[in-house]
């Protein structure tokens, strides 16, 4: 005897939700993809305390990192109102409360809870060095009021301390390839990759008290004490560099002077490197009080001096030319000025002199540009060949030339990354058919008990 139809439509249900069960119970068993989260943003300030001003800059990084270090971007840039902190030898506390404004502007773009976790640093470059040598007492006592104002902030203050004219060189190299993309790059791909290293850039730094230059040379670094080595994104870099403390522009422009009053001791002083016609008063006594002059000034002169320009470029060269010891390196392949060992040249450089642009300046204009000439072409011995791979630049792919961003990526290989958050997922649409599936043997094993219990026995 067969079966009736109702058991008949009782035996398809049953099957049907069998078979409905066994594909969900299969979609289950698909493999899941793990999946990362998005990580946090890390943020880390950093003040340049440089010889003429104080810039804050405030910068951003996944908490996750590439080979070890993170992936940096500038957030805020902020001038500090105001001279540099080496200024302030009269009014200490005055250097640390000028850097509450452009302090405040960084504490409002960090969210609260991560206060406590930003690392916070001031790095002082030449100014504080030369100070430190004039008076190290004054130097103490406005590190120590720069010192109380950003202890008392909410983040993490790591300390402000003299940075080292080979490390401020150093960190500019770094901002200038960082920037350039010559470290690593985000390829097409969507892969972080690491580019040639012939692709490497030197970095010239003409500031306010000291000159630095950094670069990868051709060969062994002879003398040891002109090499830094990092380790950036999983390779290892190993660089010239050497700092010039009293070659930067605004002491130049003081020892120049100084030259002319000890050359020609007079009340009136002609200046071969201002304009024809340009007349000027300076004080005699403050041009004698940096620790870049190594003389007193003559005892028949007054006080004031008369500055009368004469415009005489040939003269201006001359007596900003007396200001090296070219001397020392004559003959020598492998030396610069002043006996410094210097290997030869390679690859292009960025040269970055952001000299202030202000009409006080304007006199100076013309010093200052003979001076660079003759710092790149008899100093740092750039030839013919060579000059077509200088730029002059304030900036290297977006992001502002300095030591600061070569600073805060090396600091970053020291900062413990946070691994990003796992979750464990399948596609869109095998979630959607599980649901169906289970959704459908759901309704197929009620369907069989409703058919078991009213219909079948009737």
């Amino acid at each position: 005897m067969g079966l009736s139809r109702k058991e008949q439509v009782f035996l398809a249900i049953l099957g049907a939700s069998g078979v409905s069960g066994l594909t969900a119970l299969i979609l289950l068993l698909v493999e899941a993809t793990s999946v990362l989260l998005p990580t946090d943003i890390k943020f880390g300030i950093v003040f340049d305390a440089g010889s003429s001003h104080t810039s804050l800059f405030l910068y951003q990084w996944p908490a996750d990192k590439e080979n070890g270090t993170g992936v940096v971007s500038q957030a805020l840039a902020c001038q500090v109102e105001g001279p540099g902190i080496s200024s302030y030898t009269s009014d200490p506390a005055q250097a640390g409360e000028s850097l509450q404004g452009c302090l405040e502007e960084a504490l409002v773009l960090i969210p609260e809870a991560q206060h406590r976790k930003t690392p916070m640093f001031l790095g002082a470059t030449a100014g504080m060095r030369l100070l430190r040598q004039k008076n190290s007492s004054q130097a103490r006592d406005i590190f120590a009021a720069v010192t109380q104002v950003l202890g008392r902030s909410p983040v993490d203050f790591w300390g402000a301390e003299l940075l080292a004219g080979q490390d401020e060189g150093a960190f500019g190299w770094i901002t200038v390839n960082y920037g350039l993309e010559t470290l690593v790059k985000y390829s097409f791909t969507g892969e972080w990759i690491q580019p040639p290293e012939e692709t490497l850039v030197g970095a010239l730094d003409m500031g306010g008290a000291s000159t630095q230059i950094t670069f990868v040379p051709g060969g062994p670094i002879l003398d040891k004490s002109t090499q830094a080595d990092f380790r950036l994104y999983g390779s290892n870099y190993s660089v010239y560099t050497h700092s010039y403390l009293c070659f930067g522009r605004d002491q130049m422009l003081s020892r120049l002077l100084v030259g002319l009053v000890q050359s020609r001791p007079a009340a009136l002083l002609r200046h071969p490197c201002y304009l024809s016609g340009y007349q000027t008063t300076l004080a005699l006594a403050p041009l004698y009080e940096s620790p870049c002059v190594h003389t007193t000034p003559p005892l028949s002169l007054p006080q004031n001096l008369t500055v009368e320009g004469t415009g005489n470029p040939g003269a201006c060269v001359s007596a900003i030319r007396e200001l090296f010891n070219f001397s020392s390196c004559q003959g020598q392949e492998d030396c610069a000025f002043d006996g410094i060992y210097q290997p030869p040249l390679q690859g292009k450089f960025y040269v970055e002199a952001s000299y202030p642009g202000q009409d006080r300046w304007l006199r100076d204009y013309c010093a200052s540009g003979l001076y660079i000439l003759i710092l790149l072409h008899e100093g740092y011995r750039f030839s013919e060949e060579t000059w077509p791979s200088l730029e002059f630049r304030k900036q290297a792919g977006g992001v502002d030339i300095g030591w600061t961003l070569g600073y805060m990526l090396n600091l970053t290989g020291m900062i413990p990354a946070d691994a990003p958050a796992q979750l464990w997922a399948v596609s869109y649409g095998v979630w959607v058919a599980k649901v169906v599936f289970v959704v459908l043997t759901l309704v197929a094993v009620v369907g069989a008990a409703l058919v078991q219990l009213f219909w079948l026995q009737d």
